[in-house]
């Protein structure tokens, strides 16, 4: 019996707080958590439609859709979770009431069973309790496991999402790079140009000076 109850304990580890306190004490009510969860995943699927919309009115629609599509799967994973893990309890709990159905038998078993028959129902009634703790505990391993790959994944999906921006923005900024490449030199070679004249320029040799001009006939001297 101290298995099912590790293995109870260990399930309730996906419900919240104030739902694995209720659901280790016995008063939890199931059906409302089901109804708890149904609630979250309509207002998730109405969120992800609102985000959805408001995508199309962006520019980078897919980089906008593949993050609104991410917060969806990850919310949405984690309801599921609860929800295997309230059946979990539920399913553990009820194999506890067997159980103790058949303690309860063992211990008003009748003065004829001899001492075999007794101990081969309490091997038997152990070999119960282990396998559903063993289950139990493969259900848990598996659930963190899948957790485990699920994170791997999103990691490698948004390196390369990333790396694809990157891409994306270089590309696009590729050919204004070429521009301010192609103006900086065509701005380069008219400075040398103007530099070139400006040099050619102080280096010409100046004419030679012009001759005085003849002198006037009113001024030739008398005799």
């Amino acid at each position: 019996m101290k298995k099912i109850v590790l293995a109870m304990l260990m399930a309730l580890g996906s419900l919240p707080l104030w739902a694995q306190s209720n659901a280790a004490a016995g008063n939890a009510n199931f059906e409302a958590e089901r109804s708890r969860l149904a609630a979250e995943r309509a207002a998730i699927d109405a969120r992800f439609e609102k985000e959805r919309a408001a995508c199309y009115q962006k520019f980078a629609v897919e980089d906008c859709l593949r993050d609104s599509r991410k917060r969806r799967r990850v919310e949405t994973d984690h309801i599921k979770r609860q929800e295997t893990a309230i059946n979990d309890i539920e399913r553990q709990r009820r194999g506890a009431a067997e159980l103790e159905k058949l303690d309860q038998k063992a211990a008003t078993r009748r003065p004829q069973d001899t001492p075999e028959k007794q101990e081969e129902a309490k091997k038997a009634q152990q070999d119960r309790e282990q396998r559903a703790a063993d289950h139990a505990a493969s259900r848990a391993a598996t659930a963190a496991e899948a957790d485990e790959r699920r994170r791997q994944l999103e990691a490698k999906q948004k390196a390369h999402a990333d790396e694809q921006a990157k891409a994306a923005q270089r590309r696009a900024e590729a050919p204004a790079a070429v521009e301010r490449f192609e103006s900086k030199q065509q701005k380069a070679a008219e400075h040398r140009a103007s530099r070139e004249r400006q040099n050619a320029e102080r280096t010409k040799p100046r004419g030679a000076p012009l001759p005085p001009p003849p002198a006037s006939p009113a001024s030739a001297p008398s005799h």
